[in-house]
């Protein structure tokens, strides 16, 4: 029998979405959307957020993740860290470049800042949010490296920035577990874009814990946890505030000024999720501009990894060091673009007479209004719109039917050749060995990829019904209205941008009553990544609406 549910659950699930049960969380994005084939979502629930089966990790221990590095680190004090934390903290990347330059501090003490800093609140007290999951061992001697090279004219603007991976993203040195205990000895070579951002000089600060399997694992389970890393939480309201997911990690990390940057990954949702949880700038390229390859993969037809920072212009910064065509990547896209492209003269955007929709249901809310006003007031028209009446059918067979067959194509190419497991099923066998650690909140999801039977020719014909219905759904009003681009907020319409592979980026517009974080999100067609930069920049000088975690300064 056939049965449905709001679109909003589905997006919860995979992108997602606050489980706050807040009356917006519980308001599907149109009236279509209620009638979306559940598929097999019968047996998952909305559960509350807080009703936390397991804060910290059963695997590893604070201890663990330092033991590497502590002796290096001893010659970094208390003192020291508070001497450069009025430098340091909230500085975006072009800041803490010059004072390097002015010689205030230097790349290996930034990386001990950071490194004090993670090990200072991340793990083991009162304030521990459970973002870092592992530490690079060879961070510092790389900072050291970039403090010995001479500065060159045309030097990327991320030479020697210490970057967060979310942990399913490969790196050389470290294990890539993407949460699972399955992986814990996942020892990798680089990810294709880790290869560009070390080509560029930034440095590896480690691993940002994450939603387990970038949150299609266990579907009742509560956003940011994983069995490896333990239940991330939110700086802004430890567990009252949810973090979003599955890049939780990388949104908590940054916006607790752990690195200068982070990394993320999204496949509907979990980049724009965790940067406006955790009132940070989040952005979901254009599929195919930043390599999947080396990352573990959900589905190759709607992954993406993407850039989570505290400002725009280092989210501009970061992209302009990972995107580049890879012939590995089937999606690859040669956007034959110059250095420096995505943030050369960004200070000079505007959005004077640039034409954004805005769906009309959205206009309740109070942060919105105001957001729309700011912009207004720096020339943009604002166009309310009717959202188009579509659904995403078979979106999670979509996503089962991909998972299927890219994991054991992961585990063969770019998996650590020790261990054995390919399929859905030796995971999950490997799981039964030690349920209570491995899958304290069941793996249903998992289950649901094993029992999907559908074969390519069905894979294709949905393919081909969500792109269409997510382009349709943003340029039908875009084209009859001349919009530019689509306003929305948090992750509200990520699935839609997922299918249509079309980019999202996010940036803080404020706090609810509770303390809450909200983002902004613009949302343009195909490669548009310049102008929502552009916009965004606009919008986040004006309305300056980002505030630290006030118990993290």
């Amino acid at each position: 029998m056939t049965k449905y549910l709001p679109l909003f659950l589905l997006l919860f699930i995979f992108s997602c979405k606050d489980a706050s049960k807040t009356e917006e969380a519980r308001t599907p994005v149109s009236q279509s959307e209620t009638e979306v084939e559940e598929d097999d979502l019968s047996a998952i629930s909305t559960k509350d957020f807080r009703e936390f089966k397991v804060l910290d990790s059963k695997v590893i221990t604070k201890a663990e993740i330092w033991s590497t590095i502590n002796l290096q680190m001893t010659d970094f004090s208390e003192a020291d860290y508070n001497r450069l934390k009025s430098l340091i903290l909230e500085s975006d990347i072009s800041a803490l470049q010059n004072q390097i330059r002015e010689g205030k501090f230097n790349y290996e003490q930034l990386t001990k800042f950071y490194l004090f800093r993670i090990r200072k609140y991340d793990r083991e007290n009162d304030l521990s949010l459970n973002s870092v999951i592992s530490i690079n061992p060879n961070v510092i001697n790389q900072a050291k490296e970039a403090d010995g090279t001479e500065f060159e004219e045309g030097m990327h603007a991320i030479f020697g920035m210490p970057i967060l991976l979310k942990d399913n993203v490969n790196a050389d040195g470290m294990v890539t577990t993407a949460g699972a205990t399955a992986l814990l000895n996942n020892k990798t070579g680089d990810a294709f874009l880790v290869k560009q951002l070390k080509s560029k000089g930034a440095l590896i600060l480690g691993k940002a814990n994450l939603s387990e399997w970038a949150y299609f694992f266990c579907g009742d389970c509560p956003s940011g946890y994983s069995a490896v890393g333990g239940q991330t939480l939110n700086p802004y309201g430890r567990r009252i505030i949810d973090t979003g997911g599955s890049s939780s990690g990388s949104g908590v990390s940054v916006s607790a000024n752990f690195a200068a940057a982070a990394i993320g990954s999204e496949t509907s949702g979990s980049i724009l999720s965790p940067a406006s949880s955790n009132s940070a700038v989040g952005l979901k390229p254009t599929i195919g501009l930043v390599s999947r390859t080396g990352v573990v993969p959900i589905s190759s037809t709607l992954d993406t990894a993407g850039p989570i920072t505290r400002t725009v212009m280092d989210n501009a910064i970061l992209l302009d060091a990972i995107f580049g065509p890879d012939i590995a990547d089937s999606k690859t896209i040669d956007a034959l673009l110059d250095n420096g492209f995505y943030y050369d003269n960004l200070k000079e955007s505007s959005v004077n007479g640039k034409r954004f929709g805005a769906p009309k249901r959205l206009l309740e809310d109070s942060l919105y209004i105001k957001a729309l006003n700011v912009l207004k007031s720096q020339g943009a028209v604002i166009v309310e719109v009717e959202e188009e009446q579509l659904g995403l059918p078979n979106f999670l067979r979509l996503l089962n039917l991909d998972m299927k067959k890219d994991l054991p194509l992961y585990m063969e190419g770019y998996a650590n050749s020790d261990i054995k497991m390919r399929t859905i099923e030796d995971f999950m066998a490997f799981n039964l060995q030690d349920s209570l650690t491995s899958m304290p909140y069941g793996q249903n999801l998992f289950k649901g990829i094993a029992d999907d039977t559908g074969d390519a020719e069905f894979l294709a014909r949905i393919q081909d019904t969500l792109k269409t219905n997510g382009r349709q759904y943003f340029d039908k009003p875009m084209q009859a209205q001349n919009l530019d681009g689509f306003l929305s907020i948090n992750n509200y319409h990520a699935g839609f941008a997922a299918v249509a592979e079309y980019p999202a980026l996010t940036v803080p517009m404020g706090y609810q009553d509770n303390g809450k974080p909200m983002g902004l999100t613009f949302i343009s067609s195909r490669l548009r990544e310049r102008q929502l930069l552009e916009w965004a920049y606009v919008y986040e000088q004006v309305s300056k609406a980002r505030v630290a975690p006030k118990d993290y300064n």
